[in-house]
């Protein structure tokens, strides 16, 4: 088997990619390939054997997370009593503490939250220990599944970790707990590390060194992870084989140059320590998967046995996914194997290389290469100029900083830390103020929603071709094939544009509206309306609807510019997120109403991004990318931001719309009088479903077929009212609703079009 072990690795993936996709046409082709290797007597009959045993084991072996409850019925059980033990370290932050607990009755885990308040007791979780038994009552819930296309999937997240159900705890005292296992103590190492870091060193350099030492990145801030994520950059925020390799080599020459041991025994130390760093580091996928690499090298060294890199790398996939199959779900995990693999196989190529700079960007390349079709999968965003930027980032922080944090650690204890702390922060300015530059100037992503499964298998059939030509020198095949990837990928990333297919997405924000308009060929992109969440007591707009939907949606659209935002009128439910998209994406206009009350920082907003700003009022038309939208009111100032709404016309798919905003019964009269032959075909129906709005004789009047209604689940003001339900049912119109539907979707050509739900 020497030598073989990527057959069986690859056999294993096969069935992942079988089991995750239930597409069995590369298991079949992975069979017809081995069956043509034993032919030409290049495959050992045992390696057959054993590739064919672990292909057809993990077929059964893999889980397939597949929800049986979609949607948002029956999603909790009656209150019952729980005895079993803590799985795993105590997450504790400002807001939440919380655990994975292992039910002893039933094998099922959960996940257990305590959301902190003002009160004492919010100290007293010591009890709280990793592998104690412990005793409660709760009320399991099913976690909320996702409701928009692109939004991350809570619900299946936590299957992946093997989590059906979570438990929110009124008290932590409810909870009684004793014991604990040997885990506790690295976990505890952990933490005490976490509070002497923050009270040696400043937060700035606190928050870096506990993300790079410790592998805790909470206190990074979120813009900075964010632009990390943009440049391709988070695998150094992530600890990872960079990581390990120059914590073993710091440690190794350390015990070493100071003569404390030799190197038989500082070897032997490292075996020990390793797996211990592992878990005070966090103990995420990637850095397991380099410390086993480093530990099978230094065993094989002392065992005089010999094993080629890939064996080793496929040796430690094959464990991983043997000890915890549902590690195939966890994006570290294939980013990490995915950039190894082809770093290993890349060797050739990388080891020819005159200088250091030329490496890099040679190690950049193929790791960016390598990934691509994940980061569209899991992150809908490629920047092609990453390889450059990660060519002069990654030195920075494998030769400067990453060192620098271990260490910071040993001379925390003396006042020299101060002068380090100082340098570092001024260094570490100077980079995201450079990246910040890059971000703001050179951002030219490439953004999609992945591509199917056969077409990764195409794109990296002709990355390896691509890199076969390039390390063996010839250029000439290794253009042509660099050429038709760049041309492969460019026809998905260019897919909108050529289709005659708009779509018009009516997302789940809750209580809230926001609707995106994308037209045929991709002529333009607008929004009517961006609602947010409201934070109290301030009542201030939040991002986190504009983070976990409004972005991610656009991004799996391949959405990179706006022509228009239009705001039908000032409330945080309609307006809160239009100054995150204005900070994010280039936009050509907002179009507000001629009694819209502009603020201040929205004026300097707007100015500093070259907004243009455009006033309507009934009669006026407008014109996005060739789509006609026609204004029917406000017709004059009602001194209220409901009832100047802007009103909307619009013919999209051969249906006729009525976007009506939050108007009330008396512009819905005003309407009928100034539009005595208005018919839709679909209308938004204003107010959310208000009482206050959708008068009977409107309804009557306008005769819509389709009724869309955008409100939040268990809303505390019952939208919608069953008054409103009740007047469109009674004009046999087809309601469809956020709260029960999720987001709803009308995807159209010029003349007809089909509507969808997202939730079953």
């Amino acid at each position: 088997m020497k030598g073989n072990w990527h057959i069986v690795a690859m056999a294993v993936t096969v069935s992942i990619i079988t089991v995750l996709t239930s597409n069995y046409l590369f298991g079949t082709c992975y069979i017809i390939w081995l069956g043509y290797l034993l032919f030409q007597r290049r495959l050992r009959k045992v390696t057959l054997l054993l590739a064919s045993a672990f292909l057809c084991f993990f077929l059964l072996y893999i889980p397939k997370i597949q929800d049986s409850q979609p949607g948002f019925s029956g999603t909790s059980l009656p209150e019952q009593s729980f005895i079993g033990q803590i799985n795993g370290p105590i997450e504790k932050n400002p807001t939440h503490i919380q655990f994975t607990f292992e039910d002893n009755a039933t094998n099922q885990r959960y996940l257990v939250m305590y959301f902190q308040n003002d009160a004492p007791e919010t100290l007293t979780s010591s009890h709280l220990k990793s592998g104690a038994t412990c005793e409660f009552q709760g009320v399991p819930e099913r976690p909320n599944p996702s409701t928009n296309p692109g939004e991350f999937n809570y619900r299946d997240y936590l299957a992946s970790k093997k989590i059906t159900y979570q438990v929110n705890l009124n008290a932590l005292h409810d909870v009684t707990c004793t014991g604990q296992d040997l885990f506790h103590r690295f976990y505890t190492l952990r933490e005490n590390l976490s509070t002497y870091i923050d009270k040696r060193v400043s937060s700035n350099t606190s928050a870096w060194m506990k993300g790079l030492v410790l592998g805790d990145d909470s206190a990074i801030p979120e813009d900075t992870i964010e632009l990390f994520q943009r440049w391709s950059l988070s695998h150094l925020l992530a600890i990872s084989g960079l990581h390990v390799g120059l914590f073993v080599a710091f440690l190794y020459f350390a015990l070493l140059k100071l003569n404390l041991l030799t190197k038989e025994k500082a070897q032997w130390l490292i075996l020990f320590l390793l797996p211990a760093y592992a878990v005070v580091a966090g103990g995420e996928p990637s850095i397991w998967r380099a410390s086993m690499m480093v530990l099978c090298f230094i065993l094989l060294r002392k065992f005089k046995r010999a094993f080629s890199y890939t064996d080793v790398l496929s040796f430690v996939f094959l464990l991983f996914v043997l000890i915890n199959p549902y590690m195939v779900y966890h994006v570290g995990f294939q980013l990490s194997f995915l950039v190894t693999l082809g770093l290993l196989l890349s060797q050739k190529w990388l080891s020819n290389s005159n200088s250091l700079i030329e490496q890099g960007l040679k190690i950049s390349f193929v790791a960016q290469m390598m990934i691509l079709p994940l980061l569209f999968h899991h992150f809908y965003i490629f920047q092609p100029l990453s390889v450059l930027v990660n060519t002069l980032v990654v030195p920075y922080f494998s030769i400067l900083i990453i060192p620098s944090m271990f260490l910071f650690l040993l001379i925390s204890p003396f006042p020299i830390i101060n002068l380090f702390d100082k340098l570092f922060s001024m260094a570490q300015n100077v980079l995201l103020t450079l990246l910040t530059f890059f971000d703001e100037h050179v951002n030219y992503p490439w953004t999609m929603d992945g591509m199917a499964i056969e077409f990764v298998a195409v794109y990296y059939g002709l990355f390896f071709v691509f890199m076969y030509y390039v390390q063996n020198k010839d250029n000439k095949n290794a253009f042509v094939a660099g050429s038709t990837i760049v041309i492969f990928v460019s026809y998905f990333v260019a897919i909108p544009y050529f289709s005659p297919y708009g779509v018009v997405t009516m997302l789940d924000i809750g209580q809230g509206d926001a609707y995106v308009v994308e037209l045929p060929y991709r002529k333009g992109v607008f929004l009517i309306d961006a609602g947010a969440g409201v934070s109290f007591p301030e009542r201030t707009p939040t991002n986190s609807k504009y983070k976990q939907i409004i972005q991610p949606y656009l991004k799996s659209r391949g959405v990179t510019k706006l022509d228009a935002i239009i705001i039908t009128h000032k409330d945080i439910d309609h307006s809160g997120s239009v100054q995150y998209l204005a900070e994010e994406y280039k936009t050509d206009q907002i179009i507000v109403s001629d009694y819209y009350e502009i603020d201040q920082r929205s004026k300097e907003l707007w100015n500093q991004k070259n907004i243009a700003v455009q006033r309507v009022k009934q009669g006026d038309q407008l014109n996005l990318g060739g789509q006609q939208l026609h204004v029917l009111a406000p017709m004059n100032d009602k001194g209220s931001p409901n009832e100047n709404s802007i009103v909307l016309l619009a013919e999209l798919g051969g249906q006729s719309w009525l976007f009506t905003g939050d108007i009330g019964r008396e512009e819905e009269k005003e309407l009928m009088r100034s539009y005595e032959h208005l018919s839709i075909d679909v209308l938004k129906v204003a107010h959310h479903g208000s009482s206050s709005s959708s008068d009977d004789a409107f309804l009557d009047h306008i005769e819509p077929e389709i009724g869309l209604i955008s409100a939040g689940r268990n809303n505390r003001y019952g939208h919608p009212t069953e008054e409103v339900i009740a007047g469109l049912e009674n004009i046999e119109a087809t309601i469809l609703r956020t709260d029960k539907d999720g987001a709803v979707q009308f995807v159209f050509t010029q003349e007809a079009g089909t509507f969808y739900k997202f939730l079953p």
